[in-house]
């Protein structure tokens, strides 16, 4: 039986997103996201902010790679998997990275307002 693994993030791109090619020619994208949580801690507003990486694949990193800027809000719907790796001192490394199945694209803020509102709505892309 497999244990359940899914994520679901919201947040913004801290950099444009960087797309590479697996020796067997799959595309892969990267993107780095940042989520703020805000929080009331003895009655100061008090703000904690996670930075993730997540990976698409094929075609879903291709679109990414082409229409998200650093800045545009993303929400990512996938798993979490920790890579390893050992360092050129031979120590042992590893980071957790979301998979991602589906990535919906935040509408820009500052475009969204001069838009008619039909044309307000998330542009989804899915994998």
């Amino acid at each position: 039986m497999n244990n359940l693994n899914s994520i679901l993030l919201e947040g913004n791109l801290c950099r444009d997103p960087e797309l590479r090619h697996t020796p067997s020619g799959t595309p892969l994208c990267t993107l780095v996201v940042s989520s703020v949580r805000t929080y009331k801690l003895e009655g100061e507003r008090t703000e904690e902010v996670s930075f993730v990486e997540a990976v698409t694949a094929g075609k879903l990193a291709t679109v990414c790679a082409e229409h998200l800027t650093k800045g545009r809000g993303v929400r990512l719907v996938g798993r979490i998997k920790q890579e390893r790796w050992e360092d050129a001192d031979g120590n042992a490394r590893s980071k957790v990275v979301i998979v991602c199945e589906h990535v919906e694209f935040q509408p820009r803020r500052a475009a969204a307002a001069h838009r008619p509102t039909g044309e307000r709505e998330r542009e989804a892309v899915a994998s």
